[in-house]
C-alpha cells in the first residue's frame, strides 16, 4: 500500500470553489488551513470573513466563522477574543477591505496588540466589484478606474501595509509572503504558521501579506499572472519578516 503524501486539510470544507481560475485565493486558503491543522486548534478556532472575493470563506474553512462588514474584520475579532480569550483568532481579508474602508480599524488592533491574527490578501485590486483602483495598486497599473494607469501625482504611491504596521511599537509578527512559485508557497506556509504561533503564546498582534494574482481583473493568463507578480509586484512589495518578536 503507497504512503499518502497528500490530503485535503481538515479544516477546509469539500466545497466547489467560486473563484476564478488562476485566483490565489484557494492556495492561501488551504495553507492556512494546515497550519490549523498542525497546531491542532481547529475545535477552538473562530475566523472572519471579509466583504469582497473572499466573503464566502465562511463556506471553505472547516471552523467556527463570523462575517463581519466590510473593513471591521479586525473590530469583530477583537470583541470574539476578549469575550473567548482562549479561542485562536483570525481575519482573511483583502486588499480593499482591510488597505481602504477598515485601515483605521487593522492600524488600531495592531496599536493596541490584539492577540489575533490578520491573513492579508493583496492583489493590487478591487476583485468582487469590477476591478478598480485599490490603495495597494501599483503605478502605471490599469484598472477600470485608471484605464490609462495610476498616476502618482493624482493618486500618491500605493500602501506598503506590512511596513507601515511594523513601525508601530505593539505588534509582535509582520511579514509579507507570496504564492507564485512553490519555494515561495513554503516560506507562505512558514510565516503563517508563525503568526497562528505568536497568538497562541499570547505574544500579540500578527499578520502575513500574501501578494496574490487577480488574473481576471489583471486581464492575463493564470501562469502570466504568477510571473507578473514576482516581475511588478515584488519589486516594490520586497518580501519578507518586517517584525519578529523577541521571545519568539
Amino acid at each position: 500500500m503507497g504512503k499518502l503524501v497528500f490530503k485535503r486539510p481538515e479544516s477546509l470544507q469539500k466545497t466547489p470553489t467560486h473563484y476564478c481560475p488562476g485566483c490565489s485565493h484557494g492556495i492561501i486558503h488551504r495553507l492556512v488551513a494546515e497550519v490549523i491543522d498542525e497546531l491542532g486548534v481547529r475545535e477552538k478556532t473562530i475566523g472572519i470573513a471579509p466583504v469582497g472575493c473572499a466573503v464566502f470563506a465562511y463556506n471553505y474553512f472547516n471552523c467556527d466563522m463570523q462575517e463581519a462588514a466590510h473593513g471591521r474584520g479586525p473590530a469583530v475579532a477583537t470583541g470574539v477574543k476578549r469575550v473567548l480569550p482562549r479561542a485562536t483568532v483570525f481575519t482573511y481579508q483583502g486588499d480593499g477591505d482591510l488597505a481602504s474602508i477598515g485601515l483605521a480599524e487593522v492600524i488600531h488592533a495592531a496599536m493596541r496588540g490584539e492577540k489575533i491574527t490578520v491573513i492579508f490578501v493583496n492583489n493590487a485590486i478591487y476583485g468582487m466589484t469590477g476591478g478598480q483602483m485599490a490603495p495597494t495598486t501599483l503605478v502605471n497599473q490599469k484598472t477600470t478606474t485608471t484605464p490609462t494607469g495610476r498616476l502618482e501625482e493624482y493618486f500618491g504611491k500605493p500602501l506598503k501595509i506590512a511596513e507601515m504596521l511594523s513601525t508601530v511599537e505593539t505588534p509582535s509578527y509582520i511579514a509579507r509572503v507570496s504564492v507564485f512559485t512553490p519555494k515561495e508557497i513554503l516560506r507562505a506556509k512558514k510565516a503563517v504558521k508563525k503568526a497562528f504561533e505568536t497568538q497562541e503564546k499570547g505574544l500579540g498582534f500578527s499578520l502575513v501579506e500574501f501578494l496574490a494574482a487577480c488574473p481576471t481583473n489583471w486581464n492575463l493568463p493564470p501562469v502570466e499572472a504568477l510571473k507578473w507578480i514576482e516581475k511588478n509586484m515584488v519589486p516594490y512589495y520586497p518580501l519578507g519578516e518586517f517584525k519578529v518578536p523577541e521571545k519568539f
